[in-house]
């Protein structure tokens, strides 16, 4: 059987949708033909979606932070964190605390992360990730 064959066609006939859409059976439905009310995802699946998306972070940080490989472990992976969940826009409106960030001062940064409705919204999360700043 060629697999190479049966993908092209059900290309062909199911076409490729990037976001959730409905389709004639009002079911929601993503990417070629994929049923999200009775398949959904696999847990494999959802991890090679975000190993993409941890990469179009780490892709994005050296932009905002061109140290970004110098700067320590922890910290990276609190910006990853963040910019993971608030997405490119959001994450650069947090100016202050880049700007603590770009000049190595962690406390300012803590105190820029707490002040913020983010920290508000999530604040299990915010202080999981204020708590490995503070463990270096």
């Amino acid at each position: 059987m060629n697999i190479q064959k049966i993908q092209d066609m059900l290309i062909k006939h199911e076409g490729y949708r990037r976001f959730l859409y409905k389709c004639t059976a009002g079911v929601n439905t993503v990417g070629i033909g994929r049923n999200l009310d009775s398949r959904g995802i696999s847990l494999d699946e959802a991890l090679v979606m975000l190993d993409n998306d941890i990469r179009l972070c780490v892709a994005d940080l050296p932009a905002v932070f061109l140290e970004f490989d110098d700067l320590p472990e922890n910290i990276k992976m609190v910006l990853i964190d963040m910019r993971f969940q608030l997405g490119p826009q959001r994450f650069r409106r947090f100016k202050k605390m880049i700007a603590a960030v770009k000049v190595q001062d962690w406390p300012e940064m803590i105190k820029q992360m707490k002040d913020s409705r983010w920290y508000q919204q999530v604040p299990n999360r915010a202080n999981d990730l204020i708590g490995m700043i503070e463990a270096m």
